[in-house]
């Protein structure tokens, strides 16, 4: 099962309706054997920056860790295999089709080594996730960045153009980061099926499990018929993994087999492994993680009207909105009030990127901007 289809079970929908007003439901949670959010920083701010989920890793992943700890002094051999037949189970596909690495950016990494070179551009939206672009200090390539439409989707038709004049790598974040938007699939899926074998997609769909537009389907579809599609996901996100760096690409086998030349050996590590099994074992991790998102992101809906802020749609765990103000000061006014938010995104330096928290996290972020307002700072 692909792991958006658990957000369909209707267990998050009964988990929203049992917890009534702001915040309730993550205090459900907490208080719920074996499962509570993750800590704070240790200096007492609230990390809204990192896209990460405050509620941490799952009960069966925590008890995983623990009995995996006995085997600290040993390869991870005996994980990596588990690993990846759950995760081929997961998703309905083969285990010859599934890459691992040390998180999505590892992936990314690989995938620029194995296919990037000179004479192949990468092709990306502007803006979007960094770390794809920055591999050309260590594998020289030209980077072509086309902006995003004026809807905010990746500029199909003239990325289209840009790859068409020679063998070409084309990355589409979708939901994007850090704008939290949707490009329609169906405009994605009418060029993968025009293609050239030598037009490589990359198709990171890190924030899968929070979409909520029908415009957006998984790519996983193309992997048997289309070996130039390469499809990147994460444990890092819904499933609240990002310090145990777990991430995995779904291709063809042949692709996989290429890009697997290129990945660090021995990976994942013992604890990442038993952790990334037993997360896929947790019916409710997925229904859980898109409830308390929704609550979070009700919290800061709810803020930005009552203060005339523009926001962005987002399908994802968090959202770019207006700051009406310079974005730098407005960022270390939040570091004052405990708070850090996004860094600078390019060319959005009106707008700032918000993580959505727990739902009691973002009342305090609602706090704090209530207060700038009130002071004229927003």
């Amino acid at each position: 099962m692909d792991r958006r289809g658990f957000v369909t079970s209707g267990m998050a929908a009964g988990l929203v309706g049992a917890s009534g007003s702001a915040g309730t439901l993550a205090a459900l949670l907490e208080r719920t054997p074996g499962i509570g959010p993750g800590r704070r920083l240790p200096s007492g701010e609230i990390r809204l920056s990192s896209n990460e989920n405050p509620l941490g890793i799952s009960a069966a992943a925590k008890e995983a860790l623990l009995g995996a700890l006995v085997d600290a002094n040993r390869y991870p051999t005996a994980y990596r295999g588990p690993l990846i037949d759950g995760l081929a189970q997961y998703l309905g596909v083969k285990p010859t089709n599934i890459t691992l690495g040390f998180g999505s950016t590892e992936i990314l990494q690989v995938a620029t080594h194995a296919f990037q070179g000179p004479n192949v551009p990468l092709v990306i939206a502007e803006p979007t996730f960094e770390d794809i672009n920055d591999y050309q200090d260590t594998a020289p390539f030209e980077v072509i960045a086309i902006p995003l439409t004026a809807d905010l989707q990746h500029d199909v038709g003239r990325m289209r153009e840009a790859a068409s004049r020679r063998p070409s790598v084309v990355y589409f974040c979708n939901p994007n980061n850090p704008t939290g938007t949707i490009t329609s699939s169906r405009d994605i899926d009418n060029w993968i099926a025009d293609a050239p074998a030598t037009t490589t997609f990359v198709m990171d769909e890190a924030y899968l499990e929070y979409v909520t537009d029908d415009s957006f389907w998984p790519s996983l579809k193309w992997i048997e018929q289309k070996p130039n599609v390469i499809v990147v996901r994460t444990f890092s996100k819904i499933f609240g993994m990002a310090g145990l760096r777990l991430g995995y690409a779904v291709s063809h086998p042949n692709t996989a087999a290429r890009l697997d030349e290129f990945t660090v050996q021995n990976s994942p590590n013992v604890l990442a492994g038993a952790a990334g099994l037993a997360s896929l074992t947790d019916n409710g991790v997925v229904s859980r993680g898109v409830a308390v998102n929704e609550e979070s992101k009700a919290i800061v809906h709810t803020t930005l009207d009552e203060l005339g802020l523009e926001y962005l749609p987002t399908n994802t765990n968090f959202l770019m909105h207006r700051i009406n103000g310079e974005l730098g000061t407005y960022i270390g006014r939040m570091r004052e009030a405990g708070l850090l938010v996004g860094r600078p995104f390019p060319p959005m330096l009106e707008w700032n990127r918000l993580s959505f928290g727990l739902p009691n996290e973002m009342d305090q972020w609602a706090s704090a901007l209530k207060d700038f307002r009130k002071k004229g700072w927003v």
